[in-house]
């Protein structure tokens, strides 16, 4: 879709920095879903270092569900309200991992300014509290933060984000805010995050979504309009454009705790186009009896699990070990699986078998809930993996979204962190 819109007169904000920027495309993490994928932007790790598993897992220190939000109707099902706080407040203050470097942290600790604009991994220095009366629970965001209207450390103006979804009010929120900051030259570094194409996507499809993304393109343009012009945007900022995740048709849905029901003490956490299956006590079938019960699933491409010192990925019944895994090693030909299978299996919250859904399938959330005829994503196929990564100022062009966070670092003259050294190719030992 970015490919088509840089050349397409509809999307004028990006046609222009296309025609001016680095173009290559890149690839995700694993799961490739958004809070897994956003922490993976932002601190420059893939889920082995950042500790994000999945939009939903189970907390096996506080024996809980964590649901970041797979659909309204699975927040509403795993409990509204610590859904909500674990989505907004508890995935950053409490989940992501300690040993994990933020940009914005990285980049304030060293006297920069930092702007943050709807990034649900946003973890910063400087406490924000929430707009809302009442509610006395900080974020701790970069200086300048802005999160769906619920935090905002300036007043901007801005319209109420989630007035019209479906109509793209976010992005126009977003769009509003930039405004304001680009005209102040109000940050050293802007996190930009606008997610109503992917909200539009998953309704109607990856590639038929042109509207959304046409709004999407006023609210990047309306950063070339604040500067005076793109030109003048690009003398004052460098930019990285790039998408957390791709995005696959889907038709059939599947219901993974179907898979387990009469087993023992097995939890099955599932929604768009991948999985985990946890093992709650000891008397459980061990991880590979479980792997191994997928075999004959439709709805299942590959399921991974750990085996001693080697990871284990099986596809139709066959099988692939790997120990430490080679960069650029694919998996059943999906890219970077290797890397990306090992990362997530090395997660201490991860379930004990990950899976990840066949074409053309998703499968369905706690509440039942899927986007049958639709978009989705969350597997390590090509098409949930691969994004458009443009790049305009910036030395090395990022082959993975985990590649981002050290080339900000480094553009501005600083040292990433000891596991940003080896980029994307950094993975548990």
């Amino acid at each position: 879709m970015f490919e088509a819109a840089a050349a397409d007169r509809r999307f004028p904000a990006l046609s222009f920095l296309a025609e001016r920027g680095r173009y290559s495309r890149a690839i995700t993490t694993f799961p490739s879903l958004t809070p897994v994928c956003m922490s993976s932007l932002v601190t420059g790790a893939h889920p082995d270092v950042h500790h994000i598993p999945h939009l939903v897992w189970w907390n096996r220190r506080e024996q809980r569900l964590v649901e970041y939000g797979s659909s309204f109707a699975a927040l509403r099902a795993a409990g509204m309200g610590r859904g909500l706080l674990d989505s907004i407040i508890k995935m950053n203050r409490d989940h992501l991992g300690r040993d994990s470097v933020t940009v914005f942290e990285a980049l304030e600790d060293a006297g920069y300014t930092a702007a943050a604009v709807n990034a649900t991994c946003y973890r910063g220095r400087t406490p924000h509290f929430p707009t809302l009366p009442g509610i006395p629970i900080p974020a701790y965001g970069p200086k300048r933060f802005f999160y769906y209207s619920l935090f905002e450390s300036d007043p901007t103006g801005a319209p109420l984000a989630i007035l019209a979804r479906g109509a793209g009010s976010i992005d126009a929120y977003a769009g509003a805010v930039g405004r304001w900051l680009v005209t102040r030259d109000g940050f050293d570094l802007l996190v930009y995050y606008l997610p109503d194409y992917d909200f539009a996507s998953h309704a109607f499809g990856p590639d038929a979504a042109h509207d959304a993304l046409a709004r999407a393109d006023s609210a990047i343009g309306a950063l070339l309009d604040a500067a005076g012009g793109g030109d003048e945007l690009l003398e004052r900022y460098a930019i990285i454009l790039c998408s957390d995740h791709g995005q696959t048709h889907v038709e059939g849905q599947a219901y993974l705790n179907r898979s387990v029901a009469d087993l023992p003490d097995v939890l099955s956490t599932a929604s768009n186009r991948a999985g985990m299956l946890y093992r709650l006590k000891d008397t459980a079938p061990n991880a590979r009896v479980l792997a191994e019960r997928l075999d004959g699933e439709d709805s299942v491409d590959v399921s991974l699990f750990l085996e001693g010192e080697e990871a284990v990925a099986r596809h139709r019944g066959e099988e692939i070990r790997f120990g430490l895994p080679a960069p650029d090693g694919t998996l059943f030909g999906h890219p970077d699986g290797q890397v990306r299978a090992w990362s997530a299996l090395h997660n201490p919250n991860a379930g004990d078998v990950i899976v990840s859904a066949a074409e053309g399938y998703e499968f369905a959330d706690l509440a039942g809930r899927h986007h049958g005829g639709g978009g989705s994503h969350g597997s390590l196929a090509q098409g949930d993996s691969e994004v458009p990564m443009l790049t305009i100022g910036i030395d090395t062009q990022p082959r993975a979204i985990v590649d981002i966070a050290p080339a900000i670092i480094r553009h501005f003259g600083l040292e990433p962190p000891a596991y940003q050294a080896e980029g994307r190719r950094n993975v548990a030992a």
